[in-house]
């Protein structure tokens, strides 16, 4: 059985530069800047992580205390993927977290739709392959 390979004009652009917006918040992440970190975000903005939604800056704001401040979460992208204005981040996670079970490294996508100067939605995922 042959292995099927998208032609090039079925892959999304990769290798692009990480947009101004995106950038923050991976330094916000890296730095455990709460403040920062919520200022990216739309006040109605939806975090999905871990199949779990969090509505509204103040959810969003204990999730993020919780899972990535107090985790002392890390990420070093890899690769960026736009794909009809919207952004996929693939990066490599770490922090203070059971890692019992898990890949080395632990690698994450990040799905952001942006709207004028904020995230409104941020999905996160652990992919079986690479996007």
């Amino acid at each position: 059985m042959s292995e099927i390979t998208p032609s090039s004009e079925q892959e999304p652009a990769t290798s692009i530069a990480i947009p101004p917006l995106i950038a923050a918040y991976v330094e916000a992440t890296n730095t455990f800047d709460l403040d920062r970190l919520l200022a990216i975000f739309a006040d109605d903005a939806l975090v999905n992580d871990q199949l779990q939604d969090y509505w509204g800056k103040s959810a969003i704001r204990e999730w993020a205390d919780r899972d990535i401040v107090g985790l002392r979460l890390t990420m070093v992208v890899t690769k960026v993927i736009e794909h009809y204005g919207n952004y996929i981040v693939i990066a490599n996670v770490d922090g203070n977290f059971d890692k019992r079970g898990l890949p080395r490294p632990l690698v994450l996508a990040f799905y952001f739709t942006a709207h004028r100067n904020n995230i409104v939605q941020l999905i996160i995922l652990r992919n079986r392959g690479d996007v």
